[in-house]
């Protein structure tokens, strides 16, 4: 009674916050909605809103999908537009593609994205290059360095010179794993001088090991195909101004000899990675990557730089083409800025 008295005896604004206190609000729940129901909605409130959108894979009319991402989409759009296709993923790729060019909007679903792999020409060399073609260069032309060799599994060796070339080869043949062999068309018709070793019926060049084509002391320069003759080049340049380049010629692009590259970082404790691949997820990312997490990473005095491919399909044009991949120039100005000269 004492304490209602002394209630009653207070302002009324004191008690209305004695009596606020008292009480503890909780929020409302947040909804909760599926990734299936979300990509569900997503794709309906797309198709309601422009005539344009249809959808078409495996079974995703009548069936809903596979994983019923395209539940009640058939029955609510009709045959035009949600409709099934064969298990042919390079045809129903294609015809999306071919829609799109001609203006739709199409939703190419495959029924497990692990299908994807047998579009992937569909959708790399037609969708993604389209709008980059005046001729085929950029579905001729490119890198396959880092697609095969993120891969387990496989080994990847990828050949400079025409040692390289019948060693690598030979031991390609004799592996019991299955070997990829990453030839770059523009060497073929190169002659290059062919040690008396490599003129053996017995020679051999070991998967996984690369190979130190030039010794130096200032910086390290990793590298493998074609571009190892421009490292080469640029040494040469740099050599007469006092400036020496260890030259390593990758060979191998799975499993990678990272003992050689650490070696040498940790000698002239700079590094800077050539390839002429596109720059994202490539061979010199993995290459810096593995520096950074390995012992060699104290050594360096500078980060390390890639030179790369431009991050474009390859043009048509020469000029162009030029300016597309790693160039001598190129690889000087990246080892004067590695090494701030």
């Amino acid at each position: 009674m004492a304490a209602v008295s002394g209630l009653v005896r207070r302002p009324l604004r004191e008690v209305s916050g004695l009596l606020k206190r008292r009480f503890h609000w909780t929020a409302p729940a947040a909804l909760q909605v599926t990734v299936r129901d979300a990509i569900n909605q997503g794709m309906d409130e797309e198709l309601e809103r422009d005539e344009k959108v249809f959808l078409l894979g495996e079974e995703v009319a009548q069936y809903d999908g596979a994983y019923k991402v395209s539940r009640g989409l058939w029955k609510k759009y009709g045959d035009k537009r949600i409709i099934d296709t064969p298990i042919s993923e390079m045809g129903f790729a294609g015809i999306a593609v071919g829609a799109a060019m001609a203006g739709l909007r199409p939703i190419c679903e495959f029924m497990t994205f692990n299908f994807s792999m047998q579009a992937i020409d569909q959708v790399i060399n037609s969708a993604a290059k389209t709008y980059y073609m005046s001729g085929v260069a950029a579905q001729h032309s490119q890198c396959f360095a880092a697609w095969y060799g993120h891969c387990p599994g496989l080994k990847v060796v990828s050949p400079w010179n025409s040692e390289d070339a019948k060693g690598l080869i030979k031991s390609a043949i004799r592996d019991n794993n299955p070997v990829v062999v990453l030839e770059n068309e523009l060497m073929y018709g190169v002659p290059f001088e062919f040690p008396p070793e490599a003129q053996s019926k017995d020679f051999l060049i070991p998967i996984g090991k690369a190979k130190i084509e030039r010794q130096g002391t200032h910086i390290t320069v990793v590298s493998h195909s074609r571009p190892v003759g421009h490292c080469l080049e640029a040494a040469a340049v740099l050599s007469k101004e006092g400036v020496e380049c260890e030259v390593i010629n990758m060979r191998t692009i799975r499993p990678m000899d990272m003992e050689t590259i650490e070696a040498s970082v940790m000698k002239t404790n700079h590094l800077v990675t050539v390839e002429g691949g596109w720059p994202q997820f490539g061979v010199g990312a993995e290459i810096c990557a593995r520096i950074m997490e390995g012992p060699a990473f104290n050594f360096l005095d500078a980060p390390a730089v890639r030179v790369t491919g431009a991050d474009v399909p390859m043009p048509y044009a020469k000029i162009l083409e030029d300016n597309s991949i790693p160039q001598v120039k190129d690889i000087i100005f990246a080892i004067k800025k590695t090494l701030n000269i």
